[in-house]
């Protein structure tokens, strides 16, 4: 199914915006992960984001990134759809789909100026050649809250939950 998504860039594409927005002084932050169905952790993190700089850029995990990080009965949504939840939020400013399960080489490539990820994680949890990545960047790595009890997971059990009541 194709969607309609201006704020959804390719890599390259993402490459070149990049530049603009750097041109214009303007400030980048991003975060990433896979956002199959979002949820109000989701949407208070990504507002928190947005906040600390110009734009938030928001990488999404391909399906076949997913299926290889959380397992053959996922992604819930496709990539595109995905992308298409995350770009009618006016908090997001572009969406990249990556394929890889992890993203240094667009880390490398975009040089965010801010890096956020939710309070679960820790600099030591961070994945290390990502860490590396934003450091040789020199970008600075924010954790926000972290919303206890919401998380996609949470949500499909809740669901087959209710359908087998």
């Amino acid at each position: 199914m194709l969607l309609p998504n201006s704020k959804l860039l390719t890599l390259e594409q993402a490459i070149e915006t990049r530049k603009t927005l750097r041109t214009a002084g303007k400030s980048m932050v991003m975060t990433n992960g896979c956002f199959d169905l979002l949820h109000v952790g989701h949407l208070s993190y990504l507002q928190a984001s947005r906040k600390l700089g110009d734009q938030l850029w928001v990488l999404i995990n391909s399906d076949e990134s997913v299926r290889s990080l959380k397992g053959p009965t996922r992604p819930i949504q496709s990539e595109i759809e995905r992308a298409y939840c995350l770009a009618a939020l006016t908090c997001v400013d572009r969406v990249i789909i990556f394929n890889s399960p992890r993203l240094v080489d667009e880390i490398e490539q975009l040089q965010p100026d801010i890096y956020t990820k939710a309070g679960d994680y820790t600099i030591d949890t961070l994945y290390q050649p990502e860490r590396h990545a934003f450091d040789n960047a020199g970008t600075q790595i924010q954790f926000l809250p972290y919303l206890e009890g919401f998380s996609t997971t949470k949500m499909i059990e809740k669901i087959h939950k209710a359908g087998s009541l």
